[in-house]
């Protein structure tokens, strides 16, 4: 089943206006949009090497991290990691898109505001995203990552668990980012945090995303057709 996904392949590239480029056959890389391609780039990538700072990843997205007192420190240390991480991907051939790698700092000093870290690999400066105090912080703009990051992997499958019991320990980590995407303390009173987070309430979006599922299976080429004809009317409906 791996070698039929990996070999052999194609593709076409068509543009809005109707025009098509040539038949083309890549060397190397996973199909995107498969459930077994990400797990195929981990698998190949789980021997990345050991660094000083922090790394997180969304399946080829990688970032690091590393707090420090000191820019230079954080610089340098950055620096190092980044040859360290540039070294592994020479080796495996896989290719670091210098274009589109940048570095920021987070802090909280209006004087540092305008200064650009110097964070290198290759003798190649990455550029400098600035932030400071504002940079951020606002709902809107924290909404946005926390609901790609944490509130899709936590409802996954929502249709299925939608109704347990233990729903409320997923909902207990919801309620804590929406106290951050909205500043809120502890005793503001749950049920006003997706009033004040702009989300909706999580057991709405379980019963959506149940009503969409239930949708989506009444098409007869889905999977769960034939158990569909014994669903209630409200989601046929």
């Amino acid at each position: 089943m791996i070698i039929e996904l990996v070999h052999n392949r194609s593709f076409v590239l068509k543009t809005s206006n109707g025009q098509q480029s040539r038949l083309r056959r890549p060397k190397n890389g996973v199909p995107q949009g498969s459930v077994l391609a990400p797990l195929l780039f981990n698998i190949y990538t789980s021997d990345v090497p050991t660094t000083v700072c922090k790394k997180y990843a969304y399946a080829d997205d990688q970032a690091i991290m590393h707090c420090d007192n000191d820019c230079g420190h954080l610089e340098k240390t950055l620096s190092q990691d980044m040859s360290v991480l540039s070294g592994y991907l020479r080796m495996w051939r896989l290719k670091l898109s210098e274009t589109i790698t940048v570095s920021a700092a987070f802090h909280l000093n209006n004087k540092e505001a305008k200064r650009k870290l110097s964070v290198q690999s290759n003798g190649k400066t990455f550029t400098t995203r600035l932030a400071g105090t504002g940079w951020g912080a606002s709902a809107d703009i924290l909404r946005v990552p926390y609901l790609a990051l944490v509130y899709a992997p936590a409802e996954y499958c929502a249709p299925v668990w939608g109704r347990s019991a233990h729903t409320h320990l997923v909902d207990k980590c919801l309620n804590d980012v929406m106290r951050i995407v909205t500043g809120c303390l502890h005793p503001t009173p749950v049920d006003l945090l997706p009033i004040l987070a702009g989300i909706q309430p999580a057991d709405l979006r379980h019963k959506g995303a149940t009503l969409r599922l239930g949708r989506h299976a009444l098409m007869e080429q889905h999977l769960l057709h034939p158990r569909s004809k014994s669903w209630p009317t409200s989601i046929k409906d």
